[in-house]
């Protein structure tokens, strides 16, 4: 006898699983075959919508422990002590491909990191880059439409990167850092992460301050070439996935250092540029690295599909001392992810394992809707403010309010001193090695001469003229050798 009963989705138990049932031994099949109609169904349904970006993922559980005093600078109860532990969950992802893509492209990589503290969870979302490609989210869709398959052809093509690239200088600078040695991780565990946003800080004296954060990995940054991706990427397409998964489970457990960059709110509005602008970096001269502690992972998920799949990230949630930044492209993400997870997973899935909080409970009046299973109970009402009892606000703001001004319309965010699209990406040019000048001159050229029109590659040179003389120069002549060789 087995040691457990195979049943249905009703809990009925079930007499055969190997055959169905039929008319006669050879005859057709029957609707009312119970089991064969539930698990054909069911099958079926298998899948949910994948992320329009980010849909290809690895995650691991670990933990965030505070090693720096910060308390002067957030009232963040997870953050309150050296010491203290707080469980996490984290979700590495490439961007543009789909759920079957490869890991070693080159790519940036999604860094997405949830907390689950005692006030709730909060979600930090980043990449393996400080910066990102455009500044306003109105372009977003636009952006990774020109970078995703081609409706016709099915396939990334060259001409639609470049086309959107050439009107949109400002991606100047994270083009330069992904066709850079970095644009290509070895693993996951091998490439630091940011929050790339900048989001303020609150102490308990209601002070404010904007911070950047830095994940530095413990294990050193190592990266693959052109050459030994598109080797990994035929030998094994899950090589980032397996790696992650084989280190945890033999014990070697990645994990980062976590800094800060810390600007009083004072600051912001003579900064020499726009602290909010997501395509610029903090000079750290400016602005030092201050740490605050490590993240470590230390196990993997059960299942893929619940776990990593499933796994749910907004940066709209945050918790008391820590809120948003008017960086546009974060505005345009608080709103962003959150509805794109409503509907991949419906209106219910922060009640999902991996999106519950652990360590306190979400009490509201969210009720009903696809697969509810919190509608309370006989005697509790379901409106605010009530008579009986029922979870009430606080009246403690999250963060320090920001004071705004002005009058509504579209508009450039306001200009600073510095505010210009391609110094940042001159000055990591200058920075590189001649080596490291030759591998990214040869990624972008190699990419860029496949473009179709003249006119397309023209306003991209002028970008990296426009960055720095010599970048210029070499990526112009190393797309003309190309084309007419």
């Amino acid at each position: 006898m087995p040691k457990h009963t195979l049943t249905t989705e009703s809990g009925a138990p079930v007499a055969d699983n190997q055959n169905s049932a039929s008319a006669g031994a050879g005859g057709p099949l029957l609707i009312q075959d119970q089991q064969l109609i539930e698990k054909l169904a069911r099958f079926n349904r298998e899948r949910i919508p994948e992320r329009v970006v980010h849909a290809r993922g690895s995650g691991a559980y670990g933990y965030f422990e505070v090693t720096d005093d910060v308390t002067g600078f957030t009232r963040a109860d997870f953050l309150n002590t050296v010491g203290k532990r707080t469980e996490t969950f984290i979700r590495f992802s490439t961007v543009a491909d789909s759920l079957g893509g490869a890991d070693a492209v080159r790519d940036p990589r999604g860094f997405a990191l949830k907390f689950y503290t005692e006030e709730g969870n909060y979600d930090l979302v980043g990449n393996n880059t400080p910066v990102f490609f455009i500044k306003d989210p109105i372009k977003f869709p636009d952006f990774i439409h020109s970078q995703k398959r081609d409706p016709f052809t099915g396939i990334q093509e060259a001409d639609n990167v470049w086309d959107f690239w050439s009107h949109s200088p400002e991606a100047t600078h994270q083009i330069t850092w992904l066709f850079g040695d970095r644009g290509i991780p070895a693993s996951y565990r091998h490439m630091n992460g940011f929050g790339s946003h900048t989001y303020q800080w609150t102490n308990a004296q209601g002070e404010a301050f904007f911070v950047k954060y830095h994940f530095k990995t413990n294990q050193g940054v190592r990266s693959l070439s052109s050459e030994q991706a598109a080797e990994q990427v035929g030998a094994d397409a899950n090589s980032h996935q397996r790696d992650l998964v084989q280190a945890i489970e033999r014990g070697v457990n990645p994990s980062w250092t976590l800094h800060v960059q810390i600007m009083p709110a004072a600051e912001a509005a003579e900064y020499r540029f726009n602290p909010f602008d997501v395509t610029k970096v903090w000079p750290h001269a400016d602005y030092p690295l201050q740490r605050v502690g490590r993240l470590v992972l230390d196990r993997n998920p059960d299942n893929v599909f619940q776990e990593v799949e499933q796994a749910a990230f907004s940066p709209n949630n945050f918790v008391p001392g820590i809120g948003p930044s008017p960086d546009k492209m974060l505005q345009g993400r608080l709103f962003a992810y959150a509805d794109a997870q409503r509907y991949r997973l419906g209106v219910n899935h922060t009640l999902l394992p991996v999106n519950a909080p652990k360590a306190t409970e979400a009490v509201n009046y969210g009720r009903d809707g696809l697969a509810a299973t919190r509608n309370g109970k006989r005697g509790p009402k379901n409106y605010e403010p009530n008579s009986y009892d029922g979870p009430a606000q606080t009246d403690l703001a999250l963060a320090a309010p920001q004071a705004v001004s002005g009058h509504t319309g579209t508009h450039e965010a306001p200009l600073h001193v510095k505010d210009d699209h391609f110094f940042q990406a001159g000055e990591l040019y200058r920075l590189m090695s001649e080596d490291e000048k030759s591998r990214l001159i040869a990624n972008i050229s190699g990419f860029l001469a496949q473009v179709t029109r003249d006119d397309v590659i023209d306003r991209n040179l002028a970008h990296f003229h426009a960055a720095d003389t010599e970048y210029g120069a070499r990526v112009e002549a190393a797309v003309r050798a190309i084309r007419e060789g």
